[in-house]
């Protein structure tokens, strides 16, 4: 993958390390996309019950809402590159057991809750150590621009992963984890290859509940960070539909699992556009108002989603979806990694992906839940219209965070705002 000049010629010292990461991190979420199309098919093949979808995104969660405060700490204080190639082997381990469960033709739906659940065990200790790996392999002021690329690279493995995932699964659901088996262990394999800039260390004989402590008062104090990672937990909490995708392939708008793999390309295809965009004109003046709009525009294209019985309106509407959320998460990821000293990084980054992930997991259990009471359509409904409640509730709450302009002012020692 080509990084921009802008970015390799200023980290002249470890010239391969960004393309390392950003390999690492392609690889490993083309593969993660290409096994949730596998295992959401298969599970909703077994049960029939879209309620089962929501438990996959819960079992996903759980582990994460344990494990990312103490692996945010862990990540501050050991080798980040280590956790990263022990969690991507741990993953293609993962990715056998799903291969050993399809030769045998398990119809026990546990069987496959019991590998989700390992996944969310490695994803619980890899997310705070991925999101905080940034600003050791960059300089401070190409953060953006790295984060707007990174991001991308990320997007579009979410792009190509469900599509190839769709139709290798029409191939046969075998050769869609063989596939995934080696992605995983491909990516350790490039991440073995990387280096990190060492971060500063400061001295502290505090256990380790004190310094997850002191990581979460340093969130509450900065509240426009808080406000801003918090917009972002409860748009998509109440707004997230990816879990009903299935549902919809098959029963709404009947395109199989192929079209099942675009419709869940389609918000990565959407945010990807706007990344790459990002990565070439980094975007730094008005920064609160659009992170706002852009939420409501998330809300509005989920509702034109849940409504739409048309395959090519549906795609659109998701690539939109996506395309919206790839501002916030610009912005949101600005915001925490300029604002965060180098040692507390892991922390920070650890409330963020906790917060990232009971957006996306509790999202999709909240989406699966609700269609089992009321239906996949007025759920997905109920979930856009529940963003653009969640827009207005929140610039009344946070009048800091509307008037945020150029997010290149922010500095570690100047995020206290109100």
């Amino acid at each position: 993958m080509n990084v921009p000049t802008s970015i390799a010629e200023e980290y002249q010292s470890q010239p391969h390390d960004f393309h390392y990461f950003l390999t690492t991190r392609f690889l490993g979420t083309v593969a993660i996309q290409i096994q949730v199309v596998g295992v959401g098919w298969q599970i909703y093949g077994i049960t029939n019950d879209p309620v089962s979808l929501g438990i996959v995104a819960l079992i996903e969660f759980l582990p994460m809402l344990i494990l990312a405060l103490p692996a945010g700490d862990m990540a501050d204080r050991v080798d980040r590159r280590l956790v990263i190639i022990i969690t991507r082997l741990v993953e293609s381990c993962g990715s056998i057991a799903l291969l050993a469960l399809t030769l045998i033709g398990s119809q026990e739906v546990w069987h496959f809750y019991m590998v989700v659940l390992l996944f969310g065990l490695t994803r619980g200790i890899s997310t705070p150590t991925l999101q905080s790996s940034l600003p050791f392999l960059v300089p401070t002021k190409r953060l953006p621009s790295a984060i707007a690329l990174t991001s991308s690279v990320g997007t579009i493995g979410n792009v190509s992963g469900p599509a190839i995932g769709g139709f290798l699964f029409v191939a046969g659901p075998e050769l869609t984890y063989a596939t995934c088996f080696v992605l995983f262990v491909l990516a350790a394999f490039t991440a073995l290859q990387m280096r990190m800039r060492c971060p500063v260390q400061m001295p502290s004989r505090d256990r380790a509940y004190q310094r997850i402590a002191d990581g979460l008062k340093f969130m509450w104090k900065r509240q426009i960070i808080f406000g801003a990672i918090t917009l972002d937990l409860f748009a998509v909490l109440v707004g997230g539909a990816v879990a009903l995708l299935p549902v919809y392939a098959r029963d709404i708008l009947e395109v199989g699992p192929a079209g099942l793999g675009l419709l869940r390309s389609a918000p990565a295809f959407g945010a990807a556009i706007v990344g790459l965009f990002l990565a070439r004109w980094p975007f730094d003046r008005y920064a609160g108002n659009c992170m706002f709009g852009f939420v409501a525009i998330f809300g509005l294209a989920t509702i034109v989603f849940g409504l739409s019985t048309h395959f090519y309106l549906s795609l659109a509407a998701l690539a939109i979806v996506g395309g919206s959320d790839m501002f916030s998460v610009y912005i949101r990821s600005s915001l925490v990694q300029l604002a965060t000293p180098d040692h507390m990084r892991g922390r920070v980054g650890s409330v963020n992906s906790l917060f990232v992930s009971a957006s996306n997991e509790l999202g999709q259990f909240r989406a699966g839940l609700m269609a089992g009471w009321i239906g996949s359509v007025p759920a997905v409904i109920f979930g856009g219209v529940g963003a653009l409640v969640v827009v207005g509730v929140f610039a009344l709450l946070f009048p800091a965070l509307r008037k945020i302009d150029r997010i290149s002012e922010v500095e570690p020692g100047k995020a206290s705002e109100q």
